[in-house]
């Protein structure tokens, strides 16, 4: 009997340290709730919705919100011009553009983070020269280079996740320079130098596990910025070319019936609002916890 009250002591105390150190991160709730909705409805939309993003149900075309007049309980959030069911294009426009964001993160921040450590810590003459090339990138609108890729190579996901892949590296690339030029002028560097220790050993055990932190907090503030140059460029159709759902290129189909069928680029345009908004906020709690420097402020 006592060793079993023991255990359930020792249960409650587990869980009390659960909750106290999930109080003390300080988690920013509302950007977490949000995201959490965003991806789930991304994963399980089959499951949320019996429509798929590409049935055309003539009967019902332009059907407002339920909760309007003449709305459809089948339809909660309406259907588009082509009678498709907007709930569900939405749940499968996440999907777009969370796997596009990640992709995008993943190419440009592993291009950017390995040479952002190599001209920041080799210096001389292949260090001007990225450095060179990355001002170049940055010199250029975003928007502007990524609607020429987009127009060269076609609309399609692939050109999207190339076209912004190959404008944000450039930003890893400068600001994993900068952390690691700070990394280097510390001592344990100059030991590992007079331990005889190779160039890439170097940059790989002791520089980046010191800038990994910088690269993960730039890499989740970028997430929210790609889905917005993602949704962008299917507005301008340039990106994520039809049927396919993405918020943008919903958006823009909904332009010309603001007056008559607000819902269709209303809902859309708010989800894209709330999702980026919430990477900001994550990315910002983020900084503050894994920058040392903020922590002792």
């Amino acid at each position: 009997m006592a060793t079993q009250q023991q255990a359930i002591g020792v249960a409650k105390q587990k869980r009390v340290g659960i909750i106290t150190k999930v109080r003390r991160a300080g988690l920013p709730w509302l950007a977490v709730i949000i995201l959490f909705a965003i991806i789930f409805s991304a994963i399980f939309a089959p499951l949320l919705t019996p429509h798929s993003p590409y049935e055309v149900d003539l009967p019902s075309r332009l059907l407002p919100p339920t909760w309007q007049p003449g709305g459809s309980p089948e339809h909660f959030l309406g259907t588009d011009t082509l009678v498709r069911d907007l709930l569900t294009r939405i749940f499968y426009g996440a999907r777009v553009s969370l796997i596009v964001a990640l992709l995008v993160n993943v190419i440009a921040g592993g291009i950017g983070l390995a040479l952002g450590i190599i001209a920041g810590y080799t210096k001389g003459t292949f260090s001007a020269i990225i450095m060179r090339v990355v001002d170049s990138f940055m010199a250029i609108p975003n928007i502007l280079l990524a609607l020429v890729f987009a127009m060269t190579l076609g609309p399609s996901m692939r050109t999207v996740i190339v076209a912004l892949s190959v404008l944000l590296w450039a930003r890893f690339a400068r600001l994993i320079r900068g952390d690691t030029l700070s990394v280097t002028k510390r001592d344990f560097i100059l030991q590992a130098r007079v331990a005889g220790c190779s160039t890439p050993r170097i940059m790989a055990i002791h520089i980046f596990p010191n800038v990994f932190n910088t690269f993960m907090v730039m890499a989740s503030l970028e997430l929210g910025q790609v889905i917005l140059a993602e949704a962008s460029l299917s507005f301008l159709g340039a990106g994520i070319p039809p049927p396919t759902p993405s918020w943008g290129q919903m958006v823009s189909e909904g332009r010309g019936y603001i007056t008559s069928a607000w819902w269709i680029s209303f809902f859309p345009g708010l989800t894209l609002a709330l999702t980026v908004l919430a990477f900001n906020m994550f990315g910002d709690w983020l900084r503050d916890k894994l920058d040392p420097r903020l922590r002792q402020l």
